[in-house]
């Protein structure tokens, strides 16, 4: 199977999976768990190095579970970890979003947590993941809207940072500001029935913030995101250092304190 070409924005550098190992049901995928039963076949689309598809797994035990991921890197640590927590009937499989080798409706639920916004069409990948989802399924997903991200103290190096994510994320064709746009993407997709919602990440805590800016700051100097932006010229190696600092310094703020807005959604084929 061919994949379509993408650039992940972020990369995979430790600084970028730790912050996806943190990643639960609770803090991630609340807006599903409702919908969710024992006995249930589900698809974890992007699943990353496996935390959120662990938790999945157990809630929908013993119906079949399958974390995709396009980078066979990060499903080989997505493995270590399903098999950690003893969870060896979950299956792990490098796949396209745009091309899943999976019959029509063959599962109950249908997951994807910040896959859209790396997307060049998020629309076609909808289809798809509506294609697989049996009738009377659900197709969950929750996606980052970096415009709408907000904190405190004000940085100009950090209004910098914003500003050249962005900029490098639309530069790899995708959308960095997708929040927002799920319900119009599910839509076009072709799915009638559509309930969104939203909901945070609150940073405020020292130890939340010295855990957040610190792994931004390291994104900031070392990671996927850092080298392309460079790569598309829309900064440099000694600005990066300056956002990685501000980054630091906002850490130690006692007054500190950032959210990161999340759009979710829950169609139905």
């Amino acid at each position: 199977m061919r994949m379509r070409e993408q650039r992940y924005t972020h990369g995979h550098q430790d600084s970028v999976l730790r912050s996806h190992r943190w990643r639960t049901a609770g803090n991630s995928a609340a807006h599903l768990l409702a919908e969710l039963a024992p006995g249930q076949a589900l698809l974890d689309v992007g699943c990353g190095p496996g935390t959120l598809t662990a938790d999945l797994a157990e809630l929908v035990a013993p119906g079949r579970v399958v974390g995709l991921d396009a980078s066979a890197e990060v499903i080989a640590e997505a493995r270590r970890t399903l098999d950690e927590r003893g969870l060896t009937e979950v299956e792990t499989v490098v796949g396209d979003v745009y091309a899943l080798d999976e019959p029509d409706g063959a599962f109950d639920v249908v997951h994807a947590h910040q896959v859209l916004q790396h997307l060049g069409d998020p629309v076609a990948a909808l289809r798809e993941m509506r294609r697989v989802c049996r009738a009377g399924g659900v197709v969950a997903v929750r996606d980052a809207d970096y415009e709408a991200m907000t904190w405190w103290p004000g940085s100009p190096e950090l209004d910098r940072w914003l500003e050249v994510y962005r900029s490098t994320a639309r530069s790899n064709g995708a959308e960095p500001d997708a929040g927002r746009r799920l319900v119009a993407w599910a839509r076009e997709a072709g799915f009638d029935e559509v309930s969104s919602s939203a909901s945070v990440w609150c940073f405020a805590s020292p130890e939340d913030r010295a855990w957040w800016g610190s792994l931004w700051a390291d994104r900031s100097t070392g990671s996927g995101f850092a080298e392309q932006a460079r790569d598309h010229g829309l900064t440099d190696a000694i600005e990066q250092g300056r956002m990685a600092v501000a980054w630091h310094d906002w850490a130690g703020a006692d007054d500190g304190w950032f959210v990161v807005v999340h759009g979710e959604l829950l169609a139905r084929p």
